[in-house]
C-alpha cells in the first residue's frame, strides 16, 4: 500500500470474519500500539459511538489509558434515511460527500435542512454522554495523542467528519484506529491524520464492516454508557 502512514496486518488483507467480536478486535488492536501503553498522562482513546466504544473500550483498558468518546451522525439522504451524504459532529464540524452530493443533485436547502436536523438529533446525545463522562466531551486532548476509534471505516465520512473536530482541539497527533476498512476510506482519510492503523484492509466493491466480525450486532447506546462507567470504576 502506497501510503507511509498506514500500518495493516498483511496476513489479515481481504479476510472475512477475523474478529470474534469487538472487544477481540480492541485488543488486537492494542497489541499494535504499545507505546502508548501506560501514558494515560499524554495519550487517550476517543471511540466514535455506539459501534467504536466496544473496540475503544477494549483498547483503553488493555493500554490503560482514558477513555473518551466523539459525538457524529451521519446526515441522511432525504428520500434515503439509511444512507448519508456526509457527517456532522456535537460541535458542529460538518464533512460533505461533495462527489456524492453532486450525484444526488441535492439543493443547498436540501443539504442545510438534513444538517440541521442532524444536529437537532445529536443534542440530546450529546447530554447522556456528557453526564456520564461527568468532565464534558473531548476536554483532555489538549497535546496529547488521540488515538481516534471506531468499529471499521466504510466509507470514511464520519471519521473525517471527527477527525475535523479533534483538530481544533490541538492535539499533539492523531491516531486513526480501525480494526477494518475500505481501502479507497483508507486512502480518503489517512492524509488528514498523523497515522492510520487498519488491521484488516479490504478492497473488495460491496465493502460491509459487519463482515469482519463472526460476532456483529448493533451496539445499544446504553451498552456503550455502561462500558464508560465500567472503566472509569477501573481507573
Amino acid at each position: 500500500m502506497p501510503l507511509n502512514n498506514v500500518e495493516e496486518d498483511a496476513a489479515l488483507r481481504d479476510k472475512l470474519e477475523v474478529f470474534r467480536d469487538r472487544l477481540h478486535a480492541g485488543k488486537l488492536m492494542a497489541a499494535k500500539l504499545p507505546k502508548y501503553a501506560g501514558k494515560g498522562d499524554s495519550s487517550v482513546v476517543v471511540a466514535i459511538p455506539s459501534g467504536g466504544v466496544p473496540v475503544g473500550y477494549a483498547l483503553a483498558r488493555e493500554l490503560r489509558i482514558p477513555l473518551d468518546v466523539m459525538l457524529v451522525r451521519k446526515i441522511p439522504i432525504p428520500w434515503e434515511p439509511e444512507a448519508g451524504f456526509g457527517s456532522v459532529t456535537f460541535d458542529g464540524s460538518t464533512f460533505l460527500n461533495d462527489a456524492l452530493v453532486r450525484i444526488l443533485r441535492l439543493s443547498e436547502d436540501e443539504i442545510s435542512k438534513s444538517i440541521e436536523k442532524t444536529k437537532k438529533g445529536l443534542e440530546e446525545r450529546t447530554k447522556k454522554f456528557m453526564t456520564t463522562l461527568k468532565e464534558g466531551l473531548l476536554t483532555k486532548i489538549r497535546d496529547r495523542a488521540v488515538i481516534l476509534v471506531d468499529d471499521g471505516l466504510a466509507s470514511g465520512y464520519t471519521m473525517l467528519a471527527s477527525v475535523e473536530s479533534i483538530k481544533k482541539r490541538k492535539p499533539e497527533k492523531i491516531i486513526v484506529a480501525v480494526p477494518t476498512g475500505s481501502i479507497s476510506a483508507i486512502h480518503l482519510v489517512s492524509p488528514k491524520v498523523d497515522k492510520l492503523l487498519c488491521l484488516n484492509v479490504r478492497s473488495e466493491h460491496h465493502f460491509a464492516v459487519a463482515d469482519a466480525y463472526e460476532k456483529w450486532y448493533d451496539v445499544q447506546e446504553e451498552e456503550a454508557l455502561e462500558l464508560i462507567k465500567k472503566l472509569q470504576r477501573t481507573r
